[in-house]
């Protein structure tokens, strides 16, 4: 189908791809025929191979900062090839978020396979839904393997070109919109049980509790993990030693812990999935 000359949105790209083969420049090429105006962005292409829920993680923690109008493209999807859905979903954001440029919303184009949990739980939910049946707005003779190339990267480019949602295939409903069991944080009243739901390169521990969640005084909140703990929830990591663990409110908007110049992942040790006591300091 021939570039729409001078049209022009933003696609932002989410893969497992990595960037030592093609797969990422490939779809790139796609987009800049279908829509030359388009600009597009490198969200990130180092989600581990086939962690849909890595996935899911990075585009909660992102999507509020990109212009309203911008559509995500997003492919992590070990379910390529099969009967599984590809769709394109319209994405209001939460009163407070930063002013829009094109409209109130934002487009993910992806699998239907729970990469959209937690913005449907927690977000301010999806508008509009759409399968992806609509061949016209995919490369011809779309491979069974490589839908990032054949479906979704055109179909981000359409979305950026000006194409209207309800055009790129049939209407769905989005409460049937897949979802991973997605973990939330617990409270007991006398504090909170919150869980890892992200380790970034610097061994930092990300986790499922808002940081608006916990009140103040921030200084005799204490995090523990086993025998670790830290007490205290501070607002940047100069506020302890070098080698000291430092629990925050972190860019996420989420509580996390760290080890300041070190890696908590590697020194409390923990991981994803790993559940922390959140609770005031006693004596």
């Amino acid at each position: 189908m021939p570039g729409l000359a001078g049209a022009g949105g933003l696609v932002a790209l989410l893969t497992d791809f990595g960037t030592a083969d093609i797969y990422v420049g490939v779809m790139k090429g796609v987009v800049a025929e279908i829509a030359p105006g388009a600009a597009v962005t490198d969200l990130s292409h180092e989600i581990p191979a086939q962690d849909v829920r890595a996935a899911a993680s990075a585009l909660l923690f992102s999507y509020r900062y990109f212009p309203a109008g911008t559509v995500f493209c997003c492919v992590v999807d070990p379910g390529v090839g099969t009967a599984r859905r590809a769709v394109a979903v319209e994405l209001g954001r939460p009163a407070g978020d930063r002013a829009a440029i094109r409209r109130d919303s934002v487009t993910v184009v992806c699998p239907d396979n729970g990469l959209l949990t937690p913005l449907l739980e927690q977000g301010a939910g999806a508008t509009r839904a759409v399968v992806l049946d609509d061949p016209a707005y995919h490369l011809a003779r779309a491979s069974a393997t490589f839908h990032g190339r054949d479906i979704f990267a055109p179909v981000a480019a359409h979305l950026a070109a000006g194409v209207e949602l309800t055009d790129l295939g049939s209407t769905c409903d989005p409460d049937g919109l897949a979802r991973l069991p997605w973990p939330r944080p617990q409270s007991d009243g006398d504090g909170w049980t919150a869980e890892v739901i992200h380790v970034d390169r610097f061994g930092n521990l990300i986790t499922n509790l808002p940081g608006t969640d916990l009140a103040k005084p921030f200084d005799t909140w204490r995090v523990t993990l086993g025998e670790r703990s830290v007490t205290g929830v501070r607002a940047t990591f100069g506020e302890v030693a070098v080698g000291e663990p430092v629990a925050y409110v972190g860019s996420s908007g989420y509580l996390e812990v760290a080890v300041r110049q070190g890696s908590a992942a590697r020194e409390w040790p923990a991981g994803r999935g790993s559940l922390l006591r959140v609770e005031r300091a006693r004596g």
